[in-house]
């Protein structure tokens, strides 16, 4: 039982068409419950968010203001951009009524009547998809004028990207949605008050959503049951990299990752070593092969240094370099920066210049000290959180692996491999 809660969608016949989808959770939302009783079981089910932050859904639809005369909206954060990270794609391509049906919950319980969908630009197949069910949805009377009889009306927009990993920091998002540069905003004014348009605003990532329809039709009582205290449900799992099955796996919040690789994923890749794991997408610290027996929720993983983040699980076997390997992730960070901050936009690309060096065997052993100095000054000093998962990866990777880092200057070659 908690090993399916919404993979069946994922299965024939998908619901990507209303012949195999019926909305009977938010039949049941709409008609059945008030809002505040909806809100009141996402309370209970300890939804956190799962597109990075993991903040507790019903909490964050709680500091949005309903008395202020402004209209109130709903933006949907589907520019997965997340290296490692492809499980909101799953949904929009196999599953785009189910999210549909999340959207409507959730503007239902908080009176929004306009939700926006910010859709990955490379997303070709999931945005068709979403289309098309959106369309459905209209034809149908989920979406529009007087839904289901109860006089409440929703549009959904579907807004495509332009491809920045930045757009997916939801102010960036915002800002983008506006049609300016997709540049992060101060914090405070909080999108819950101050948010699109100037509008209070609530974002949530896809996955998210998703989860809702499931919740009202169980209660939050039997979702919360499904994880550990404090991180109820299940997570989709993106599993990648060297190992046998790579994946989605949807598997309940708290399971050890060990279990995730070994059992689910299949093992590391024809036999080999594993030796290391970056447990949630890209901006995670990483893991050694010794400190895989770590829960996945989140507050385990912030315990042992790292993150949940998005969930995209990276299996490294024993043939990885790891330089090479810290070189691409750099270089990743280094051209998406949106170059507002200097730290950010300066100590990214410096950093990926300095181990071009290493990597094109030109590097000197105090590269290593002054990489550690450049990188201990990057987080907190940025308006959004790019350079402090920068930071994350970046430090752990050179804390974690040193000895490597150092062979690989002194012997110059194939150090890494041994």
């Amino acid at each position: 039982m908690t090993q399916k809660l919404i993979s069946r969608f994922f299965e024939p016949p998908y619901a990507i068409t209303l012949e195999h989808y019926s909305y009977e959770a938010a039949k049941k939302a709409f008609v059945q419950m008030r809002p505040q009783a909806i809100e009141a079981e996402v309370k209970k089910s300890n939804l956190r968010g799962l597109g990075g932050a993991g903040f507790n859904c019903a909490m964050k639809w709680s500091f949005v203001p309903r008395n202020t005369g402004k209209p109130i909206y709903l933006v949907v954060n589907a520019d997965e951009g997340e290296p490692g990270t492809f499980k909101d794609k799953y949904i929009l391509t196999y599953a785009p009524h189910l999210l549909i049906e999340g959207i409507m919950i959730a503007a239902f319980a908080v009176g929004i009547h306009k939700a926006y969908v910010y859709i990955r630009g490379e997303y070709e197949q999931p945005f068709l998809n979403l289309k098309c069910a959106v369309e459905e949805a209209y034809q149908n009377g989920f979406l529009g004028k007087n839904i289901l009889g109860t006089q409440f009306d929703l549009d959904v927009v579907i807004h495509r990207g332009a491809g920045a990993y930045i757009c997916g920091e939801e102010t960036g998002l915002l800002e983008s949605l506006e049609g300016k540069k997709g540049y992060p905003r101060l914090k405070p004014p909080f999108p819950a008050i101050v948010g699109l348009f100037g509008c209070p605003t609530v974002i949530n990532n896809v996955e998210t959503l998703s989860y809702l329809p499931f919740i009202i039709q169980n209660g939050g009582e039997w979702f919360a049951a499904l994880g550990t205290e404090k991180n109820g449900g299940m997570r989709l799992f993106s599993v990648s990299g060297h190992v046998e099955r790579p994946g989605v796996y949807e598997l309940p919040l708290g399971i050890p990752l060990r279990k995730i690789i070994f059992e689910y994923a299949g093992g590391v890749c024809g036999g080999r070593k594993l030796k290391a794991v970056v447990p949630g997408g890209l901006s995670a610290a990483i893991l050694t092969a010794d400190e895989i027996d770590v829960k996945m929720d989140f507050d385990s993983l912030r315990a042992a240094g790292t993150m949940g983040g998005s969930g995209g699980i990276i299996v490294l076997d024993e043939t990885t370099c790891m330089v090479e390997a810290l070189q691409v992730t750099m270089r990743f960070y280094a051209h998406e920066s949106c170059g507002q901050c200097s730290p950010c936009r300066e100590g990214t690309g410096w950093i990926y210049r300095i181990l071009n060096r290493i990597v094109s065997h030109h590097g000197r052993l105090e590269d290593i000290k002054n990489l550690t100095d450049i990188g201990m000054f990057l987080g907190g000093t940025t308006i959004c959180a790019l350079a402090d998962g920068a930071q994350m990866t970046f430090l752990s990777y050179l804390k974690k692996f040193r000895r490597e880092f150092e062979a690989f200057i002194q012997n110059k070659e194939m150090a890494c491999q041994h």
